[in-house]
């Protein structure tokens, strides 16, 4: 961020968690914010907060599984500050499953919410600001995008599609001049986190998190942030690891 500037941010993800942090930490700095999630009117933490801060928030409903509704609201939320600084991709979903529970509506919806959310924004956006000559976009992943562990692929392989395609694109972006930054971040206590039924290692609270977040993309432009640590280690090493080696380790993860 541009310190003591005022930037304007879009927030897709906005109702709960992270997000929801984010935007208190936003606001708090002086930036404008454009908080977005499918029932904003729903959040009474986002309703207090517009209550606070007024005009400098807006609340802008979107369901990113509408690829015609994604279009009108990115032109709308381009239009409320007379463009935005920053995007920010906060919105995932998660439906743990074994190979006997699969279940494609639960892939898809998983697909749609952490991957295809984000194509069907960038149609829109990418004119916008090559047109304006400067931006940032930042997409929040997840550590799990480094290596399919039992029962998560419905997640992480739709993550994994996301910091791959960010990868494809940075260049391209950054000829543009807009920056592209991706979040690797490891376990959040949110509704998505209740449904895992094992230790999470290095559990953090969602105001943890979106701190870390801030922080990094306050003094990074690194293409990357990630934590913590620890955890991104140990899924380094499944994902360079020999495959012998590192799916006879997952397989010790199932269940008995």
């Amino acid at each position: 961020m541009k310190k003591n500037i005022s930037q304007r941010i879009w927030l897709v993800g906005a109702s709960q968690g992270i997000g929801l942090e984010l935007v208190k930490i936003w606001l708090g700095q002086g930036h404008r914010v454009i908080a977005s999630a499918r029932h904003t009117e729903s959040s009474a933490d986002l309703v207090m907060l517009k209550q606070r801060y007024g005009e400098q928030l807006q609340c802008l409903n979107i369901d990113v599984a509408d690829a015609q509704g994604c279009a009108e609201q990115a032109e709308q939320a381009w239009s409320i500050f007379d463009g935005l600084d920053i995007w920010f991709y906060n919105v995932g979903t998660y439906h743990p499953m074994t190979a006997a529970q699969w279940n494609l509506s639960d892939f898809l919806k998983m697909n749609q919410t952490n991957y295809l959310g984000v194509v069907a924004l960038i149609l829109p956006l990418q004119q916008h600001f090559n047109t304006q000559g400067h931006g940032r976009w930042v997409w929040n992943a997840s550590l799990a995008s480094y290596f399919g562990l039992p029962y998560g692929g419905g997640y992480s392989a739709p993550k994994a599609a996301l910091v791959n395609l960010a990868q494809a694109l940075q260049p391209e972006l950054a000829e543009q001049n807009i920056q592209l930054q991706i979040i690797n971040h490891g376990f959040v206590r949110t509704r998505l986190t209740e449904k895992n039924a094992f230790a999470m290692p290095g559990l953090l609270e969602p105001e943890q998190a979106a701190q870390q977040i801030a922080k990094a993309l306050d003094h990074s432009t690194a293409f990357e942030i990630c934590f913590p640590w620890h955890l991104r280690m140990v899924l380094s090493l499944l994902r360079f690891m020999p495959y012998s080696w590192s799916l006879a380790l997952t397989r010790k993860m199932l269940r008995t």
